[in-house]
């Protein structure tokens, strides 16, 4: 059976807790890290590196953020790892708008777009290759 892990970051605990329970559904196995801030997902990133602790396999990520946005995150994510990322990243956001989701479409790190609430066929898509 399938492992992994998977954060999500996103600052709405419903959200989070939606997330959370929709894949664990499919996905037993899958262990999942919750941050609230894109601040405090970067400060675990940094102590991954430091301690050697393997990064997420996969990566949701809310765009909508306060102090530091999701985009922020992907800009500090690029300098931490370069353009060769290991970690499949999915933008989960509520407000869907067409000038985020072409940014995410061509942006090098985001494998793809989803709204809010993540639905079944989201999670079956972002686990399609597990």
């Amino acid at each position: 059976m399938e492992e992994g892990t998977l954060w999500i970051i996103d600052d709405d605990m419903v959200s989070q807790f939606a997330m959370t329970y929709k894949i664990g559904q499919s996905h037993p196995n899958y262990r999942i890290t919750t941050f609230y801030s894109v601040q405090e997902a970067l400060d675990y990133l940094q102590e991954c590196r430091e301690k050697q602790i393997a990064l997420p396999h996969k990566l949701l990520l809310d765009l909508g953020l306060p102090v530091l946005s999701g985009w922020d995150f992907l800009v500090q994510l690029e300098k931490f790892n370069g353009k060769a990322n290991p970690i499949d990243i999915y933008i989960v956001s509520s407000f869907s708008n067409s000038t985020d989701r072409n940014r995410a479409q061509r942006h090098p790190l985001v494998k793809d777009y989803f709204n809010k609430p993540l639905s079944k066929s989201a999670v079956d898509k972002i686990f399609m290759w597990c």
